[in-house]
C-alpha cells in the first residue's frame, strides 16, 4: 500500500488526475474503472481540464463504472450513467463504444450482472478508482460482503440508503472484481472517512468494512487528506 497524505481536497484531486494521465500516456488504451459520487467530482474535472488545453488523447481508452443504482432510467439525474456523461464523458473524446454502464433498466439483473462481469474478463482493468463510504463500503460492496463476491445485485443498506437518497438495491462489481483491478486507486476526504480509512491502513482484514479488503492488494495507492486520516 502507497499512501499519499494531501493538505485538502483540491491536492487530492490534482494528484490522482497527475497519477491517470500519466499512465493514459504510456499506455494509451488504457481500461479504467470509474467511481462516482462526490469525491472524485475534482478528478474528473481536472482530467477535463487538462483534455481542453490538448495534449491527452481518450480515444482509445476504455471505461467501466463500478456500479449503478437498480432500477433506475438512463435519463434519471440520480443515475450514474447520468452522473458520468454530464461530468466527464460529454466533455472529452473517449468513443461511446468504448464505454462500459449497468443498465439499471434491464429486466433481468442477473443477467445484466454475468454480462457485465464477461466484459470485465475479456478487457482487465489496469486502473480502478473508488471512493469509500462511510461505513467502509466500496463501490456498493456493503459491510458484510465476502472477498469473493463477484458483480451482483445488492441490498443497500440503511446508512447508504440515508446518504445517497434513490434506490434500495444497485448493481456493483463484487470485492473480488474490484481486487483484480491492476492499480486501485483509492480517494479519501473529510472526517466522516477517518474511521473507515483507519480500517484499512490500521486494522485487520474484516467484512464488516468491506475496505479492509484492499490491504492484501499488490498496487494499491491512497489518496486521504488530513481530515480523513485524523
Amino acid at each position: 500500500m502507497k499512501l499519499i497524505k494531501v493538505k485538502d481536497y483540491s491536492e487530492l484531486s490534482k494528484k490522482a488526475c497527475s497519477i491517470v494521465l500519466k499512465e493514459i500516456q504510456r499506455k494509451p488504451n488504457l481500461v479504467i474503472g470509474f467511481a462516482t459520487g462526490k469525491t472524485p467530482l475534482g478528478f474528473y474535472g481536472g482530467l477535463v481540464e487538462r483534455y481542453k488545453k490538448g495534449g491527452i488523447d481518450f480515444s482509445r481508452v476504455k471505461s467501466f463504472n463500478l456500479d449503478e443504482y437498480y432500477p433506475i432510467k438512463k435519463s434519471n439525474k440520480k443515475s450514474f450513467c447520468y452522473y458520468m456523461f454530464k461530468n466527464l464523458f460529454d466533455k472529452i473524446n473517449i468513443k461511446r463504444g468504448n464505454i462500459n454502464l449497468f443498465d439499471g433498466e434491464t429486466k433481468s439483473p442477473k443477467k445484466e450482472c454475468m454480462r457485465y462481469e464477461a466484459l470485465i474478463r475479456r478487457n482487465p482493468i489496469d486502473i480502478q478508482i473508488l471512493g469509500v463510504g462511510v461505513n467502509g463500503h466500496i463501490g456498493f460492496d456493503e459491510p458484510g460482503s465476502l472477498k469473493e463476491s463477484t458483480t451482483r445485485l445488492v441490498e443497500l443498506s440503511n446508512s447508504t440508503k440515508k446518504i445517497n437518497k434513490t434506490s434500495k438495491k444497485a448493481l456493483t462489481m463484487g470485492i473480488k472484481t474490484i481486487i483484480k483491478s491492476k492499480k486501485i486507486i483509492l480517494l479519501a476526504d473529510g472526517k466522516e472517512k477517518r474511521e473507515a480509512i483507519s480500517h484499512l491502513i490500521k486494522g485487520n482484514v474484516d467484512k464488516k468494512w468491506p475496505v479492509s479488503f484492499l490491504k492484501k492488494h499488490r498496487n494499491l495507492i491512497v489518496i486521504a487528506d488530513k481530515s480523513a486520516l485524523g
